[in-house]
């Protein structure tokens, strides 16, 4: 079974090229335009991975966003990838001391993003597996 991955992107833009990059994968993406909708739909679906933009509209922001799905249990295995165009330090310390894994900056490469997801659910269970039979 493919594994899960929710991008929370408000761009059009970004979340088209993501799914470009990732169509030839066999894992399954869901897409959220805000944050809200976003942790909603990782609290029902417990992706195996998040891409996760830190400047959304609405109430929760991506280092909010963050904070929650590491703060709930069922969610805090998930990998999650912040993406930015906000290059500056103070943003990246904010995100990964939010629980981020890896901090991405925009513009970032079709074949690089495909890679580095590759990278990050090669070794990684899906839901299929049971843990009690390994």
């Amino acid at each position: 079974m493919p594994h899960k991955i929710l991008l929370i992107e408000d761009q059009a833009e970004i979340r088209r090229l993501v799914r470009w990059s990732l169509e030839e994968s066999t894992h399954t993406l869901y897409e959220a335009p805000n944050g809200s909708l976003g942790l909603a739909m990782a609290q029902t679906l417990r992706p195996d991975l998040v891409f996760l933009d830190v400047m959304l509209p609405g109430e929760l922001d991506g280092i909010e966003v963050c904070q929650r799905i590491r703060a709930d249990a069922a969610l805090a295995s998930a990998l999650v990838v912040v993406l930015s165009a906000d290059i500056r330090p103070a943003t990246k310390a904010r995100a990964l001391a939010a629980g981020a894994n890896i901090f991405l900056t925009k513009p970032f490469s079709p074949a690089k993003l495909l890679e580095l997801t590759e990278l990050l659910l090669r070794n990684r269970p899906t839901e299929s597996v049971d843990p009690e039979g390994i």
